[in-house]
């Protein structure tokens, strides 16, 4: 009995880490890589790194942007941050 007293904190504190850590990463790293993977030519995208472009070609693993002043720069799929909603 002073076993199970002893491992319900435990027990306790790991359920807490992982509904407010673990499990919330891993919906935010999943959401992640269905946007990365739904990447289109012709999408508005800002890379990790803060550049804005808009995509102009893609493969399996890489992505051609296209920056305001014209230039074509080559990123890895895992660079784009986020999409930015077209109005």
């Amino acid at each position: 009995m002073e076993i199970l007293n002893a491992i319900w904190p435990l027990l306790l504190m790991f359920a807490i880490f992982y509904f407010l850590l673990i499990r919330p990463q891993q919906k935010r790293q999943k959401a992640v890589q269905q946007m990365q993977s739904d990447l289109k030519k012709g999408d508005k995208v800002v890379t990790i790194g803060g550049m804005h472009g808009t995509v102009e070609a893609l493969d399996e693993s890489q992505v051609i942007i296209k920056s305001a002043d014209g230039s074509k720069l080559t990123f890895d799929r895992a660079a784009i941050r986020e999409v930015k909603e077209s109005l």
